[in-house]
């Protein structure tokens, strides 16, 4: 275990805690079915849910774009070490769950700044006997650190897969592209980028809408153009992979997301619009409901 993360003492991880204000982290836990939030994050939640009635759909198929690409970063690439940045909540299938099903001696640094991922974060640390998972307790905005404690569990002489999903668009231009250089300056050659970002580029009025509930309730949301999205692989050297940068459902779904869970209809009927959100088949999506563009590439 990286650090004094993980030995905090749970009164102090309790005053971190603000359950006055969303915090991105637990309002995504919201989309996923997820517990670990508080009224505060599902009220956030629901109004973007009633801002766009579809756009449970980007939430969850940005988690199922991750799902897609470490199975085939890992399968495909060789490599075996991942720093996966703004992890949020653990859920099911996290990256070290996908890495370690292919490759048992995969290595996961994850990277979150929520008290609440801090307190949880015991569950996502359940390595396989042969690989090793870390969790880390600092902010996108401090890659320094970032980079310094990740080396205590990963060789950066060997190459690392760089997870920044769905948290760039959290950050403002002036500080997103000097953090994502200094990460990838870090990285040796071969090493790989998962990105996904928000953008009004596809779907605008409906993602606007969902905008203007966050940007309400105090949260940085930057709604990132296509060409803009590139421009963290191109100003970094990076080389990216097909089908380059494209809408989630569209980056390799071969396969399809798995069906939901079933579940007793009597039992569905007493459920509000966010409760169901874990029940619906996202298999039905259309260019229309989605906002997130994703990609991946290779450092040379």
């Amino acid at each position: 275990m990286s650090g004094d993360a993980l030995s905090q003492d749970p009164a102090e991880l309790r005053r971190r805690i603000d359950t006055t204000k969303a915090h991105p982290a637990r309002v995504y836990d919201v989309f996923l079915g997820g517990k670990d939030n508080y009224p505060v994050d599902r009220d956030a939640a629901a109004a973007a849910l009633s801002a766009n009635p579809r756009g449970y759909l980007d939430v969850r198929h940005n988690r199922d774009f991750l799902r897609r690409a470490v199975t085939a970063l890992t399968a495909e690439s060789g490599v075996r070490q991942f720093l996966d940045i703004g992890t949020g909540l653990p859920t099911q299938e996290n990256v070290h769950q996908i890495a370690q099903g292919i490759t048992p001696d995969a290595r996961v640094v994850y990277v979150d700044n929520d008290p609440v991922v801090l307190a949880h974060a015991r569950a996502l640390l359940t390595s396989g006997p042969e690989g090793r998972t870390d969790y880390i307790d600092a902010d996108l905005k401090q890659p320094g650190q970032i980079l310094e404690q990740a080396a205590k569990t990963l060789d950066f002489d060997e190459p690392v897969v760089l997870v920044l999903v769905a948290i760039l668009h959290f950050v403002e231009d002036e500080e997103a592209h000097p953090i994502v250089r200094d990460l990838v300056d870090a990285l040796p050659s071969g090493s790989r980028i998962v990105l996904s970002h928000l953008t009004e580029d596809l779907n605008p009025k409906a993602i606007r809408a969902v905008q203007r509930t966050y940007t309400e309730r105090g949260f940085t949301f930057v709604l990132r153009s296509r060409a803009e999205v590139e421009r963290f692989f191109t100003e970094n050297g990076l080389v990216l992979d097909e089908p380059g940068v494209v809408p989630a459902h569209h980056w390799r779904p071969d396969g399809g997301a798995p069906a939901p869970e079933k579940a007793d209809p009597d039992f569905l009927a007493t459920l509000d619009a966010i409760e169901m959100v874990r029940y619906r088949d996202i298999n039905d999506v259309t260019d229309a409901d989605i906002n997130v563009y994703v990609a991946t590439g290779v450092k040379p």
